[in-house]
């Protein structure tokens, strides 16, 4: 197999696009990629301040890497959730720490156990709770705390087109309107004076950006979450998979056809609420939100 563009040896296939490809090709390519979503969906400008979601994995290191390579003003922020099976959670702030330290940019750095007593799986059990669900609204919590606090324009995260085109796959299958009416690559504040949220990898797959990290030499955690074994996201990603691999392009051709007609889903318009949680003072539709809540900070 070569390089389409010069000929060499390709180290990477991509029939999706038809479309082969060295390392230095690949590289470039990669940059184009993430430069085409975030000019085509006007996701944020060079004058931009850009907080990055990272997790330790792939995908967000991957990203951070090529925002800081196309010299935008990209800060990061970890969340350390506690989760001790296999170390996770202390490697993948290792990882992102390291990282950090490699670009020479500013980690932001939060610790639930440390701020709140108790670690995520710890929390979900004493309430009962998936832990995922403990995870997301703990992590949404302090990733729009984060932004709000440090003046930032963009909140990004590395979601790639595999995880988009699975998670859509299964909202269409029991009809989830209101996800479906939210899952474009870019959501523009809500308000003035709030924050935008985008996808810059989304026209880039999960191989792709592991590929990616490999020629750069990022050292990612290759554990997956100890929480997400049986997910049935995954199960919706094997079978695009599947059909990916008889059907080159169709992951694409699904998501953006729903991104291009995604007003169809929009019923009603997404606002933001006027009143304000009684405890932490974010936006909320009750007198509590649900991060309090659920941390029982009502109860202090």
């Amino acid at each position: 197999m070569k390089c389409r563009i010069c000929r060499e040896k390709a180290i990477i296939g991509l029939p999706q696009h038809n479309l082969a490809l060295c390392a230095d090709h690949f590289d470039n390519w990669m940059l184009k990629r993430a430069a085409k979503a975030i000019d085509e969906f006007k996701m944020f400008t060079k004058d931009s301040k850009i907080l990055v979601a990272v997790s330790g994995g792939k995908d967000s290191l991957a990203l951070w890497d090529i925002l800081t390579r196309l010299d935008y003003n990209a800060h990061g922020l970890y969340i350390n959730l506690g989760i001790k099976e296999n170390d996770y959670s202390d490697e993948s702030e290792e990882l992102s720490r390291t990282f950090a330290n490699r670009i020479g940019k500013k980690l932001h750095v939060i610790n639930v156990k440390e701020l709140h007593g108790m670690s995520i799986p710890d929390k979900a059990y004493s309430k009962k709770r998936k832990t995922c669900s403990v995870c997301g609204v703990t992590k949404r919590y302090y990733m729009n705390k984060t932004a709000r606090e440090g003046n930032f324009d963009v909140i990004v995260t590395g979601h790639n087109l595999d995880d988009q085109a699975a998670a859509l796959l299964g909202n269409f299958l029991y009809w989830k309107f209101d996800y479906l009416a939210k899952g474009a690559p870019y959501s523009p504040p809500l308000r003035k004076g709030e924050f935008a949220k985008a996808k810059p990898l989304i026209l880039c797959t999960e191989k792709e950006n592991t590929v990616y990290c490999l020629l750069q030499g990022i050292d990612y955690i290759q554990k997956e979450c100890p929480y997400s074994e049986g997910a049935t996201f995954l199960r919706w990603k094997h079978i695009l998979n599947e059909i990916e691999e008889n059907s080159p392009g169709a992951k694409q051709a699904f998501y953006l056809g729903y991104v291009k007609y995604i007003d169809i889903f929009k019923a009603r318009n997404i606002d933001m609420p006027d009143s304000r949680c009684e405890i932490c003072d974010i936006p909320s539709w009750n007198e509590v939100c649900s991060f309090c809540a659920l941390w029982d900070l009502n109860k202090k």
